[in-house]
């Protein structure tokens, strides 16, 4: 293609060395934005003939024309040209090639700035919707298996040590919680990203009769970007975007995290299934957790393009810069990232297999009811402080003698405090112990069947949003 061909060649004298041509090309991974393209131009289109800009004959052939491009995209008839740059110019140059001079008039009273900061809102709004959508099966998922392991005791950690009793259902609605924050922060996200910045041109704005409110309503934007200079500049939904895709693939880290310790030998709380895991090349036993291990390691993956944007945008005056061509394979690959943790993860989860005598077992050691037993001492007046000391010392005695604390006679117990009585035993019991924390946001098998419910309906109200 000469330089006299490029769709911005008027100014030029010699053509676009090679090199320059594919260093300086992006479409290549901006063509995944072709549908949100073809449907900003089809909306500006419409917008240009409602105010007369464009007749009815060449609104018509540009619709037609855009349709029949979307499908020859879909079916992959169409030829994507390095030498066209980008998507928007491959698609504007395939219409020309189609309809004629009615095709040269779509780009009226816009610029590539808006173009391009508008098909990116859009893409990043569809993709937000879908990501919501593998939230909202997670979430279910989450719900469906905390309701069976309600009662299934399991001990709770703090520093990786035994600390109490909790119930396996208690420890997925604390996974629950992580991802409904994640929800959260991307409903919030949403609004920011929904606002039109169509109509800003290349920075200034247009001189042409355009009417963006309606543009705005035909695209399903929530509002128009107030300010010309900022809407073709700004990248802060990108970043924010990132910001909330990492704060959820830290959360999905810490899920893989705790599956790949506990389908550990060591451990073998869970079993996961054989497809969710490959063999050793050498080791004939091994079963290996390279689904949690793999997504737990794309968590850097997904950091580290928040922190590319962050980069990127640091320096930039206003208002357009060629720099911002760079944001869109963090963005695309942060996307595609997360749509396949959270799949992996959705996938996972309702196929593990915990045992729960193993739990239990577990949950038997490390003295877990400790606590219990000093909360004991507190009901028989002694202050906490107090109470705290005494059982210190009688688990410093049981460790000792390599006891568990309900291996202990009554009189052992009241070597350390007298008013220990037999009724000790229901208390150091596990049942007895999960179904005392009976309040909300307790680990009572009752209080995670109500978290459950409670759960279920937020899900359902939020499934609109």
């Amino acid at each position: 293609m000469s330089h006299q061909d490029k769709l911005w060649g008027g100014r030029f004298q010699e053509p676009t060395d090679q090199f320059v041509e594919r260093f300086t090309a992006s479409v290549l991974f901006d063509q995944r934005m072709y549908s949100q393209d073809i449907r900003g131009s089809m909306a500006h289109a419409e917008m240009l003939f409602q105010v007369g800009i464009l007749s009815q004959e060449e609104w018509n052939a540009i619709a037609e024309g855009l349709t029949q491009i979307k499908a020859e995209i879909e079916s992959g008839q169409f030829e994507w040209r390095v030498d066209l740059e980008d998507v928007h110019m491959n698609i504007e140059a395939r219409l020309t090639d189609r309809i004629g001079i009615a095709g040269k008039k779509l780009h009226t009273g816009r610029s590539r700035n808006d173009q391009v900061a508008t098909d990116i809102r859009l893409y990043m709004r569809d993709s937000l919707d879908a990501i919501r959508g593998l939230l909202q099966r997670l979430m279910q998922t989450l719900l469906d298996r905390a309701e069976e392991e309600a009662a299934t005791i399991m001990p709770g950690f703090t520093h990786l040590q035994v600390a109490q009793p909790v119930t396996f259902g208690h420890h997925l609605m604390a996974w629950f919680e992580m991802i409904w924050r994640d929800d959260e922060r991307l409903i919030d996200v949403r609004r920011r990203i929904n606002r039109m910045p169509l109509g800003s041109a290349a920075l200034a704005g247009t001189s042409y009769p355009i009417d963006r409110v309606m543009t705005a309503r035909l695209l399903g934007f929530d509002a128009i970007c107030e300010n010309s200079l900022d809407a073709v500049s700004d990248r802060d939904f990108a970043i924010e975007f990132c910001s909330a895709a990492s704060l959820m693939m830290m959360h999905l880290s810490r899920m893989a995290e705790e599956l790949v310790l506990w389908s550990s030998s060591q451990f073998a709380f869970v079993e996961l299934p054989d497809r969710f895991c490959t063999g050793s090349s050498i080791m004939p036993q091994k079963k290996n957790p390279d689904v949690p291990e793999l997504l737990r390691g794309k968590t850097g993956r997904v950091y580290g393009h928040l922190v590319s944007l962050l980069t990127l945008m640091k320096s930039q005056p206003l208002a357009y810069n060629k720099d911002n061509q760079e944001d869109k394979e963090p963005l695309f690959d942060t996307v595609d990232t997360l749509q396949g943790c959270l799949r992996a993860m959705s996938d996972m989860v309702p196929h593990l297999q915990p045992d729960r005598q193993r739990m239990r077992s577990a949950a038997l050691q490390g003295y877990a009811t400790a606590t219990d037993l000093a909360d004991y001492l507190v009901r028989k007046n002694l202050p906490f402080r107090d109470a705290h000391e005494v059982v210190g010392k009688i688990v410093h005695f049981c460790i000792e003698q390599n006891l568990e604390l309900t291996d202990l006679t009554v009189a052992q117990f009241q070597q350390f405090h007298k008013d220990i009585g037999s009724d000790i035993y229901h208390v150091l019991a596990l049942e007895g112990s999960v179904s005392l924390r009976n309040h909300v946001g307790g680990t009572a098998p009752a209080q995670v069947r109500e978290a459950v419910r409670r759960a279920r309906v937020r899900l359902s109200e939020s499934a609109g949003n």
